[in-house]
């Protein structure tokens, strides 16, 4: 007996699809599809915001030794004249060294951010990590599970599916 449901989809295609509705539903809180497809994303969806719940403070801040090049007012990389030992001329960036604070995963919030990972797909520009445990964390924090919802839409015009809104409480 299967798990989850087919979809009507090879096994590769269903978890992809998965992924790409979960992604985007973290991202914009709320999705349209079909009531089976939602049904799948908000099991994965709710395991994942509660793992963020459960491990959004676990970290220890750090300060950390960072070397990087020196900029000008205008933010340009700022270079002195140096000579080779064969006696050319060169020009080399200024590096400056100063100590930023950063946050530090703990061993068990790491491996909750791997875990999450493999649920989601990367977004170019956009740290969907960040906002799973800065945003989505912090707002459910004293919600004990139940961190979506779906509200029946009806059939489809074309082809009579069940069409639900999966969105976040």
């Amino acid at each position: 007996m299967a798990i989850n449901r087919k979809l009507g989809k090879t096994t590769d295609v269903r978890l992809a699809m998965l992924k790409c509705q979960a992604t985007d539903l973290i991202l914009h809180g709320k999705i349209e599809t079909t009531e089976a497809r939602a049904k799948e994303v908000k099991a994965i969806v709710d395991s994942i915001i509660s793992l963020a719940v459960k491990e959004k403070d676990n970290y220890e801040t750090v300060e950390v030794k960072v070397v990087k090049a020196k900029l000008d007012s205008k933010g340009n990389k700022v270079t002195e004249k140096v000579t080779s030992k064969n006696g050319k001329e060169y020009l080399k960036v200024v590096k400056e060294e100063t100590t930023e604070k950063r946050q530090k995963d703990m061993p068990s919030r790491l491996n909750a951010r791997r875990k999450i990972m493999k649920k989601l797909n990367k977004v170019d520009g956009v740290d969907i990590l960040g906002k799973l445990f800065g945003e989505i964390a912090t707002k459910y924090a004293d919600r004990v599970g139940g961190y979506t919802r779906i509200i029946k839409k009806g059939p489809r015009k074309g082809d009579r599916a069940e069409v639900a809104i999966l969105e976040l409480v």
